[in-house]
C-alpha cells in the first residue's frame, strides 16, 4: 500500500480536532501497527495515507464542510477510516445500525441527508429496494467490484489533488449517532470533535491506556461503544487495535492469545458466552490486564470466575449523548461496589435530581442522573425541542435514568424512566415496538417491557390486551413483526391479559405491570 504521503495537519487547524489529532500521531508513529483486521496489520503511515486519499476523493465527489457521510456494515477498516477522511474535510460521519430493516434506514438516511454512503457487501441487499427514494449522490461498496457500485479502492485510488484546509474546529459536528426515546422517533447525537477529543481523554486517564495497549474491539462500530472506544489508543498514545468484524467468542478468545491484547470492551452477554466456550478454561488470557464492561452490571458470579483467571474488570455507565461514559468503576471495587456504576470520570461532572429539578445531596435517595462535561453532545439533529428537553442551558444533560449515590458517592443506576430495555447491550425502546404492534388488526392494547433472560440479560415481552374473539400466538406475532422491526427487537415472550394497568391519565403503569407478571 502506497502510505509515502502522510497528511500532515495545517498548521491553523485546531489540535484537538479528530483529523488534526490523528495526523499528528501518524507523524509521530508512521511505521508502527495502528489496525489489525483479519490477517492485515495497517501501520499509522498506512491509515494516514488511505484516510487522506479517502478525504480527496470525498471532496472530489461533491463533499463539503458539514455534509454527511454514512456507512453501513460490519466492523472494517473503512469505517474507522471514513470517519477520519470525513471529519478531515469538516464533513459529518454517520454509523448507520445494519441489524435496522430497509424500512428503518431509509427514515434514518433521508432525515441525515446523506450525501456519500459506504456499504458493505452483506447489506447491499438492504439498500437496493430503496436507492431511488435516497438522496444520497454516491454510493460506494466496501468489500470489492459489485455491478451498479462503485468500489471504495478504486475510488480512493485515483490521483487526486488533496482538498483545501477545511477550516475544522472542536466546536464543529463530526458524527452523528442515532439514539431512539420514549417516542420511538429516532433522533440523531450531535457530537462534536471536541466531544470526541474529551471523551479519547476520558479513557485514557480512566484506564491508563499507552501506546503499548492492544485493544481488541468486537462491538458494532455503530455504537459509541464500538467507533469511539476503537479510538482510545490511537488519537494521542499510539497504540493498537485488534478489530473483528463482530462479536465471536471463540475468535475472541483466541485473537487474545495471538495479538497478545491487553484490554477489550465487552457487555455482559460477550461475558457469559466468553465464559460458557469450551476454549476459555485452557486459553492464555495472561496479556489481558482489563476487560471494561458497559450496558448493565455483571453477576458476582461472573465477577469471581474473571478474577480467578486474573482478569481485572470495569464497568462503566454511558449513553451516545455523552459519547460513551461518565463514570467508571475501578477494577479493585468490582465486588465490593457490585452493580455499581462506579464514580465520574475526571473530565465529567455526574448528579442526581429530583422531580422539580433540584440537587439531591442525600445519600440512597432516587433521582434522575444527570451529567455535565465537555464529552455531552451538542444536540439532536433538527430537533430542537428534543434538545431543550434535555439539555440546560446550564449544561447538564438529563439521561432519563434514575439512580441513586451511596454514603462514598458511587452511582447505582436504578431504574429507566425511558423504560428502555438492554438485551445482548442493545438499546431497545418500547414505544417503537408498541407502535408497530398497535398495526396488528387483532391487538386492542398494546406494552412492552423487559423481563430478566438468563444469556441476554433482559428480553422484549409484549403484554397484549386482544380484541375480543381474537386469538394470537407468539409465532405469529413475531412473523407479523418482521418487515417491521429489527430481529432484536422483536418480541421474545408474550402474554396476554384482560386489561393493562393505567393511570388517571390513561398511561400504562409499567411499574404496575412488571409487579403484576413476577
Amino acid at each position: 500500500m502506497d502510505s509515502t504521503r502522510i497528511p500532515q495537519a495545517a498548521p491553523a487547524e485546531d489540535p484537538t480536532t479528530l483529523w488534526s489529532s490523528f495526523a499528528r500521531r501518524a507523524l509521530l508513529d508512521g511505521p508502527r501497527a495502528a489496525l489489525s483486521f483479519e490477517g492485515r496489520t495497517w501501520t499509522y503511515a498506512d491509515m494516514a495515507g488511505f484516510a487522506g486519499r479517502f478525504a480527496a476523493a470525498l471532496y472530489a465527489g461533491g463533499v463539503r464542510k458539514g455534509d454527511r457521510v454514512g456507512f453501513l456494515g460490519f466492523n472494517r477498516p473503512e469505517c474507522v477510516l471514513g470517519l477520519l477522511a470525513a471529519a478531515s474535510l469538516g464533513a459529518i460521519f454517520v454509523p448507520f445500525n445494519f441489524r435496522l430493516t430497509t424500512a428503518e434506514l431509509k427514515t434514518l438516511i433521508l432525515d441525515a441527508e446523506v450525501h456519500t454512503l459506504i456499504v458493505g457487501t452483506e447489506h447491499l441487499a438492504l439498500v437496493e429496494p430503496m436507492r431511488a427514494d435516497l438522496p444520497c449522490r454516491e454510493y460506494l461498496h466496501a468489500g470489492g467490484a459489485v455491478e451498479g457500485w462503485q468500489s471504495l479502492d478504486a475510488w480512493v485510488a485515483r490521483d487526486l489533488e488533496p482538498p483545501p484546509p477545511a477550516g475544522v474546529r472542536a466546536g464543529d459536528v463530526a458524527a452523528l449517532v442515532y439514539t431512539s426515546g420514549t417516542t420511538g422517533v429516532p433522533k440523531g447525537a450531535m457530537l462534536t470533535h471536541g466531544n470526541l477529543w474529551a471523551n479519547n481523554l476520558n479513557w485514557i486517564l480512566c484506564y491508563g491506556i499507552t501506546g503499548q495497549d492492544r485493544l481488541l474491539t468486537t462491538a458494532p462500530m455503530f455504537h459509541v461503544g464500538g467507533l469511539f472506544v476503537l479510538l482510545s489508543p490511537l488519537l494521542l498514545v499510539g497504540g493498537e487495535v485488534v478489530l473483528h468484524r463482530g462479536f465471536d467468542a471463540g475468535a475472541v478468545i483466541a485473537a487474545i492469545a495471538a495479538h497478545r491484547v491487553t484490554m477489550t470492551f465487552s457487555v455482559p452477554t460477550m461475558m457469559l458466552m466468553l465464559s460458557q466456550h469450551p476454549s476459555f478454561d485452557g486459553a492464555d488470557l495472561s496479556s489481558l490486564r482489563l476487560l471494561i464492561v458497559g450496558g448493565a452490571p455483571s453477576p458476582e458470579s461472573l465477577l469471581r470466575l474473571y478474577a480467578g483467571r486474573n482478569i481485572a474488570v470495569s464497568h462503566t455507565y454511558g449513553m451516545s449523548e455523552i459519547v460513551t461514559l461518565c463514570t467508571f468503576l475501578e477494577t479493585g471495587s468490582a465486588t465490593a461496589k457490585l452493580n455499581s456504576a462506579g464514580r465520574a470520570v475526571p473530565l465529567s461532572e455526574v448528579r442526581l435530581i429530583d422531580a422539580d429539578g433540584r440537587p439531591i445531596d442525600e445519600a440512597g435517595v432516587k433521582g434522575e442522573i444527570c451529567v455535565r462535561g465537555p464529552t455531552v453532545m451538542a444536540g439532536y439533529w433538527r430537533r430542537p425541542e428534543a434538545t431543550a428537553g434535555v439539555l440546560g442551558s446550564d449544561g447538564w444533560f438529563r439521561t432519563g435514568d434514575v439512580g441513586s449515590f451511596d454514603a462514598d458517592g458511587y452511582l447505582f443506576v436504578n431504574d429507566r424512566l425511558k423504560d428502555m430495555i438492554i438485551s445482548g447491550g442493545e438499546n431497545i425502546y418500547p414505544a417503537e415496538i408498541e407502535s408497530a404492534l398497535q398495526e396488528h388488526p387483532d391487538i386492542h392494547h398494546a406494552a412492552v417491557i423487559g423481563r430478566p433472560d438468563p444469556q441476554w440479560g433482559e428480553r422484549v415481552c409484549a403484554v397484549l390486551v386482544v380484541k375480543p374473539g381474537a386469538a394470537l400466538s407468539l409465532e405469529a406475532l413475531q412473523e407479523f413483526c418482521g418487515p417491521r422491526l429489527a430481529r432484536y427487537k422483536i418480541p421474545k415472550e408474550l402474554r396476554l391479559v384482560a386489561e393493562l394497568p393505567l393511570s388517571g391519565a390513561g398511561k400504562v403503569l409499567k411499574h404496575a405491570l412488571r409487579q403484576s407478571l413476577d
